[in-house]
């Protein structure tokens, strides 16, 4: 399943580098992608569950926000 999100004030190539490194790490994610020029977060994952999805959904947003607490994320797909 893909998950696309739009990351609304990411200020810094830097930091979409080490969200991408983190959010690829936790459990369930296969793949996760960061553009820092479009500003979207695509998330693959093979989980079907919609509430393990959720729970993934608000592990990225507390990583996003440690990292770069300004960024707003919303769900595209």
């Amino acid at each position: 399943m893909t998950k696309i999100y739009l990351l609304e004030n990411l200020g810094c190539a830097n930091c979409s580098a080490k969200m991408e490194r983190k959010i690829s790490k936790l459990t369930g994610v296969e793949e996760a992608s960061v553009n820092f020029f479009s500003g979207k977060l695509l998330i693959e994952t093979l989980i079907e569950d919609e509430t393990r999805i959720l729970e993934i959904e608000k592990e990225v947003a507390k990583i996003i926000r440690k990292i770069e607490p300004n960024v707003i994320m919303k769900k595209v797909k």
